[in-house]
């Protein structure tokens, strides 16, 4: 008898796409020949970067918010903006993409690794305080799919030890914590438009702070070190190049003209699926604390619980629901079994000092790695259609759960 499983010669669940992204319609068509028209392609003679900037202060309520040129400069420019350097220490979580360890690397501080919260995946506040030093002068957290890190517990840090909270938001557009719009609680906020995330322009980042203090900081570091209303040709302090340009701002301007819908459409999936997904044995959505009352969701985050699954892998299953017509990528590695850590050469020649003999590579973070290899992470695709949409991908799970014997006798690709 034929399997059932399209792994294995069964009907597929889907065999149309989900809708297709980054979303574009004329609107952002006529945002670029807006730009082409007037001449002004650069942000410093331009008007489309500067209304973005205003317009994402007043989505986000932020008192100041900057554009740059990608959600890794967005961190690097926080960490020159806070005065973070040679010695200091940042706290960092273990799951994150690359650029939220190697933007404290490249400042030539020392990054010091804790572990996560298993309900959530965002960094855990009890071994963060742990890690605390008189030398740590920052805790970046991570809102891991848009699941808030616990902002309450994070700020009380900061307040009682005088350290920075940084917010690395690249997955958070739409989170809030009671209300708050991520990247607004903490000292800064770094989101990304890359072009997986929830609103894009292929590359981009913006900034976002409370701090009166830190705004002419953010001015002069991203535009080459000038200062405000001085001669151009006055660099009053190390600065970079870190500008978005006029393309990207006007095709921002319309991501964000109808973010607060397709949110709203997102969220209303992401809810129903984490009520259904629950009953599915063998799987569990991605939790959330009661204090992030909405989720941006740039992915759907499943962990997959081997143990009620015939033993099938995380990426046994992986593999049969690409097969079954998901929508599908894969978990970041956590921080410290990076290759560059492996060989200290590796972090080459502008590093010095204590952080090329820290073994990172050593170190155990064991939520970190149990989340790595037992989570799917369904692309923000999935989310973006109707109910039909969503109930596809229950039928998907429940059809693997319960194929999953046939499914642990296949061996998964290497992703």
């Amino acid at each position: 008898m034929m399997s059932q499983l399209a792994l294995l010669g069964g009907n597929k669940v889907r065999t149309t796409p989900f809708p297709a992204w980054p979303y574009y319609d004329e609107s952002e068509r006529q945002a670029l020949n807006r730009v082409l028209d007037s001449r002004n392609w650069w942000s410093n003679q331009g008007k489309e970067v500067k209304e973005f900037e205003n317009e994402w202060s007043q989505y986000t309520n932020a008192k100041a918010s900057f554009a740059v040129t990608n959600g890794t400069h967005t961190l690097e420019v926080i960490f020159l903006a806070l005065g973070i350097g040679d010695g200091d220490e940042v706290i960092v979580a273990d799951w994150s993409f690359l650029a939220t360890i190697s933007t404290i690397l490249t400042v030539n501080a020392i990054p010091k690794i804790v572990d996560v919260d298993p309900l959530t995946g965002t960094i855990d506040v009890k071994q963060a305080e742990n890690a605390i030093s008189r030398k740590t002068k920052a805790i970046v957290c991570v809102h891991v799919a848009g699941s808030m890190s616990d902002m309450d517990g994070l700020l009380e840090l900061g307040r009682k030890h005088g350290i920075a909270i940084i917010e690395d938001s690249a997955h958070a557009h739409g989170s809030r914590w009671n209300g708050h719009h991520a990247g607004t609680l903490g000292d800064a906020g770094s989101f990304s438009f890359q072009s997986s995330k929830l609103m894009t322009a292929g590359e981009g980042g913006v900034i976002t702070t409370k701090r009166e203090d830190l705004i002419p900081m953010f001015k002069s570091y991203i535009n080459c070190g000038r200062g405000e209303g001085i001669w151009y040709y006055r660099h009053i302090r190390l600065g970079g190049n870190y500008r978005l340009s006029e393309w990207q701002g006007a095709v921002l301007r319309t991501q964000l003209a109808r973010f607060a819908d397709q949110q709203k459409n997102r969220a209303a999936n992401a809810n129903y699926l984490n009520a259904e997904i629950a009953k599915i044995p063998g799987f569990k959505p991605q939790g959330r604390y009661k204090g992030c009352t909405d989720q941006g969701n740039y992915c759907y985050v499943v962990e997959v619980e081997s143990e009620k699954l015939s033993g099938a892998s995380r990426d046994q299953i992986r593999h049969a629901l690409l097969a079954e017509g998901m929508s599908l990528t894969t978990s970041y590695p956590p921080l410290h079994r990076l290759e560059m850590f492996k060989d200290r050469s590796s972090l080459g020649p502008r590093l010095r000092g204590k952080v090329t003999k820290i073994k990172y590579n050593k170190q155990k973070f064991p939520v970190t790695d149990h989340l790595a290899a037992n989570t799917l992470w369904f692309n923000t695709s999935v989310l973006m259609g109707n109910q039909a949409d969503a109930n596809s991908v229950l039928e998907a799970l429940t059809k693997v759960a319960k194929y999953s014997a046939e499914v642990a006798k296949v061996d998964a690709p290497e992703w």
